[in-house]
Order: structure tokens, then sequence, then C-alpha cells
């Protein structure tokens, strides 16, 4: 397995930790890491049921504690993994945060503007981070399946 895999997988799976924390409060389970230098600067779950929030989304808050991590709003060295395709408001978040690379895990094709639905990262905007797909998919799939299974039981 190349490193670049091995070191994807990795951090994939702190950001799975993120969003099964986010279950367990009852949020719909996406989880976000932002890494720099291989240091992991910035963490996120789902929080707006629990924050009252529309903008609490895991990438953002991910995002906000890199950005203070940092004390810039410029995270141009930076990599976001995160388990679900990022949404149209995540994408304008990471492209004006000047994220580098952003891994998701599961396609989402009812929001995703990574290519799902849309893609920002290739729009003429001032950015374009790199994007890489289906890192541990089945796994974040799994976990937003079992949420949902589970929420309709209820």
């Amino acid at each position: 397995m190349p490193s670049y895999l091995h070191r994807d997988e990795s951090y994939m799976r702190l950001a799975l930790e993120q969003a099964q924390i986010a279950a367990q409060l009852g949020e719909i389970p996406v989880g976000a890491v932002v890494v720099k230098d291989d240091q992991v600067i910035g963490r996120g779950y789902n929080r707006r049921e629990v924050d009252s929030s529309a903008i609490a989304h895991a990438e953002v808050l991910a995002i906000e504690e890199a950005c203070k991590a940092l004390g810039t709003w410029r995270l141009t060295d930076c990599d976001l993994y995160v388990t679900l395709e990022p949404c149209p408001m995540c994408a304008g978040a990471i492209i004006n945060a000047r994220i580098r690379r952003v891994v998701y895990g599961v396609k989402d094709e009812k929001a995703g503007c990574c290519g799902s639905v849309a893609d920002f990262f290739v729009m003429p905007f001032n950015h374009n981070p790199l994007c890489r797909s289906g890192i541990l998919a089945q796994e974040c799939r799994a976990l937003l399946t079992n949420f949902f299974a589970q929420l309709r039981k209820d």
C-alpha cells in the first residue's frame, strides 16, 4: 500500500472517531479533522442539534479550530479529512480557508459539492483544493446507514 494511502486512511479513522461522537449525541454522524505537517490541528463533528445552529457542521468546526490553532484564517498547507462529501456551505468554507486538499469517505448524492450534485473545487474560484474520495467509504457509509436505520426504529 502506498504511504499516502496509509496516511489518508489513518486520518480518516480519526474523522470516523469524530463522527461516532456525533452519533452518540444523536447528531448525523459526520466527523472531520484538519491536518498540517502530519499533526491534527482541528477536529469537528456535527453539532447542529446540540448547538441549535445550521452552520455547526463537522468541517466548519474543524476549520475553525485549525484557524485558532494557527492564528490565521489561511490554511494553505492543511488537508481536511471528512467522512461525508462536503455540502455547499462547507465546500465554500474550504475554499475560503484555502485548504490544500480534501479527502472524504462517502459521496453525498443529495448535497455533495465535490462532484455529486456540483463540483465547487473545479469552478473558477480564487482557490481550488485537490480532492480525493472513497477513503474508508464502506466504514463511513455503514456509520451513516446504521444511524438512520436506528432513527427509523425509534
